[in-house]
């Protein structure tokens, strides 16, 4: 069980770091070529939209909790500059 859970934790980490390193990954649909091949020819990709690229899984769940929190929490309060004390 313990090998299992290193494991597991070991693979995650790894793929945490290609999703830092590289958020960006060939598009599955497409084979990164950008165009879908039909019976009569060739069509732009649908879902990269020709670009060849799509942001991974990891990153997007990434992105999304990172939104959340940001718009969840308080900015840090500054601290105002004081007036002169001649105004």
């Amino acid at each position: 069980m313990l090998i299992a859970s290193t494991a597991f934790i070991a693979i995650l980490a790894g793929y945490a770091a290609l999703c830092a390193a590289s958020p960006f990954g060939r598009c599955r649909k497409c084979s990164g070529t950008g165009l879908r091949q039909l019976r009569k020819g060739a069509k732009v990709c649908r879902r990269c939209h020709g670009r060849r690229l799509r942001l991974r899984v990891g990153r997007r769940a990434f992105n999304a909790g990172h939104r959340t929190y940001t718009a969840g929490t308080r900015p840090t309060p500054r601290p105002q500059k004081e007036a002169p004390p001649w105004l």
